[in-house]
C-alpha cells in the first residue's frame, strides 16, 4: 500500500493534489532610494514590495527570453472572493 492509498487519495475517481511549491526566501539588499522607488509603484499597483519585486523579474526574465518554463503562476495576492 503507497501513501495515495493510505491518505484515501487512491480510491476510483480521485487524484493524488500534486506537492505544493515552497517559496524561496532571499535576503535582497537594495538602496534606500530603489526600494522607496519600488515600494510607491507597488502601492499603485496595489501590491506589496516582495510582490513587485517578483513581478519586475518575471517581466524582465520574459522580455529577454530567459522566462523558465516551469516557473508557477504568480500566487494570488489579496482576499479571497466573497462567496456567492
Amino acid at each position: 500500500m503507497n501513501a495515495a492509498e493510505r491518505d484515501g487519495a487512491g480510491a476510483a475517481g480521485e487524484s493524488a493534489q500534486p506537492a505544493p511549491r515552497v517559496r524561496k526566501s532571499v535576503l535582497l539588499r537594495l538602496d534606500p532610494a530603489i526600494h522607496d522607488a519600488i515600494a510607491h509603484w507597488a502601492a499603485d499597483d496595489l501590491r506589496s514590495v516582495n510582490a513587485q519585486i517578483e513581478y519586475l523579474l518575471r517581466a524582465a526574465l520574459t522580455r529577454v527570453g530567459r522566462a523558465p518554463r516551469t516557473a508557477g503562476p504568480l500566487p494570488r495576492r489579496g482576499r479571497p472572493p466573497k462567496p456567492s
